[in-house]
């Protein structure tokens, strides 16, 4: 995978960012920032130095959509922080709850019910990891959006056949990493092959202004993209967020995303529901060399940690060492690799930071468990 862009420098040469007032400039820092990769720029250039937007309304609207699926990973938390950022820039945040797009894809087996109970929960999960922001379609708000909504619509499945329109099924196929899929996997579900015109199709539907998803999740934005230039419709800025190696992994990126972390890998993946001991027996065994600059220890720590908190806090058995704090990604790597950090202090520090940042998660399905055990029988049976 190429390299995380240079948001500054792509601001810089894009045309009307210099004309921006300096709380636009700033709002639009926060929202690209620190994503890994944006395309089209050009679009939040223009709509916050005209108070325009997609929907006409000038409310800038961003989107996430998810497959209600199961328990979420900590990869989650990526997505949950730029969210966040979205909020704080003053746009309307939806998560789009995919159902639909999850029984074509097989999910629990088909049964729209436990697929409907994994979207409750999902929405439960956002609220407590973004802090429980204020809901609606405003700006600064959150929103969330199932999928059986739009597909009431005459419009919208004219809409899924129009960006079928022209779709080769070779094209198609190459979309299917989207669903998890090979290319191969699904010649016998004809479906499948109306996956991608859906997800576009949603895109376009919202008038969505800014699609959000990790870098796996590229190709059926730019699927969109093209569409939106056949036919001459409004293209959302697309904003990729970096994606978590499983714990198992060099970390090394690569473009089959082979290595991102998964759910469906228990001993590989950190849940959202891990207990702090549970993290910390899980990072114990993640893959950390110092003889390595990769690892998936230092995503953790440059995606979550450094983001969420600006700093991360060691502290060894008194035995072996002092406590310390770390607030530079090439500071505590350095340190691993020079033996001034012992890896598994470093592992333990990464969970502990980790474990703070899900304790308001933790606290709401303490306190209102009934879909997470819901979830779980689901997942279990």
């Amino acid at each position: 995978m190429a390299p995380k862009q240079d948001i500054t420098a792509l601001l810089a040469t894009k045309n009307g960012y210099s004309d921006l007032e300096n709380p636009a400039k700033h709002r639009l820092h926060a929202m690209v920032g620190e994503v890994e990769e944006v395309v089209g720029v050009e679009h939040l250039i223009d709509a916050l130095h005209n108070n325009t937007s997609h929907g006409g309304d000038g409310v800038l609207r961003c989107y996430v959509g998810f497959e209600p699926s199961g328990k979420a990973h900590i990869g989650w938390k990526v997505l949950a922080l730029q969210l966040r950022r979205m909020l704080d820039a003053n746009t309307n945040v939806m998560v789009f709850l995919a159902d639909w797009h999850a029984w074509v894809n097989d999910k629990f087996n088909g049964d729209m019910d436990a697929i409907k109970t994994t979207g409750i929960y999902m929405q439960e999960t956002f609220r407590a990891l973004l802090d429980y922001p204020p809901e609606g379609d405003g700006p600064g708000e959150l929103q969330f959006k199932w999928a059986s909504e739009l597909m009431e619509s005459s419009e919208y499945w004219a809409r899924v056949l129009r960006c079928s329109k022209g779709a080769t099924l070779a094209m198609v196929r190459k979309t299917f990493t989207i669903m998890g899929r090979d290319e191969a996997s699904s010649d016998h579900d004809l479906s499948k092959f109306y996956y991608p015109a859906m997800q576009a199709a949603d895109i376009f539907e919202m008038n969505i202004d800014v699609a959000i998803g990790g870098m796996d999740q590229r190709k059926a934005h730019m699927f969109m993209r093209d569409v939106a230039s056949k036919y001459g419709w409004n293209k959302a800025t697309c904003l990729h967020t970096p994606i978590i190696s499983s714990l198992k992994t060099s970390g090394a990126r690569m473009e089959s995303f082979d290595h991102k972390m998964s759910k469906s890998d228990p001993h590989g993946a950190l849940l959202l529901h891990d207990t702090p001991k549970q993290i910390r027996t899980k990072m114990k065994k993640a893959y950390i060399s110092p003889d390595d600059p990769e690892s998936p220890v230092y995503e953790l720590v440059e995606h979550i940690l450094l983001p969420e908190f600006g700093v991360i806090h060691v502290t060894p058995n008194p035995k072996f060492g002092e406590p310390s704090t770390w607030t530079s990604l090439d500071d505590f790597r350095k340190a691993v690799m020079d033996g001034t950090l012992h890896p598994l202090d470093a592992k333990y520090g990464v969970a502990d930071g980790l474990s703070k940042g899900l304790e308001s998660l933790a606290s709401h399905f303490e306190d209102h468990p009934e879909t997470l055990d819901r979830v779980t029988e689901l997942m279990n049976s």
